[in-house]
């Protein structure tokens, strides 16, 4: 969260800036459409991920990575190198 929290933050503002100038424009449908999405990015940016995400992670512990037996068709993909074991050491003649 700490690692990201600006970056979401900045591109949350930027699209907010980008839908209301949609919401000042002169078409109605316009500015229902960029007033909607410009209010509903800045409530999400700010309550849902700063507030409500890292208490409900906070709650659930160890349950946030869990994966239900259905979607075990889903492919795995690991982030970090697993250690491999140690390789002898090859010596030139």
């Amino acid at each position: 969260m700490g690692s990201t929290a600006r970056l979401i933050t900045g591109a949350a503002l930027i699209i907010v800036a980008i839908f209301l100038g949609f919401a000042m424009g002169d078409m109605v449908m316009f500015q229902q459409m960029g007033f909607g999405v410009a209010v509903a990015l800045l409530i999400d940016a700010t309550v849902i991920r700063s507030v409500l995400l890292p208490a409900a992670m906070t709650l659930l512990g160890d349950r946030n990575w869990y994966l239900p037996g259905w979607l075990e068709w889903l492919p795995r993909v690991e982030i970090e190198k697993r250690e491999l074991p140690d390789a002898p050491a090859v010596t030139a003649p």
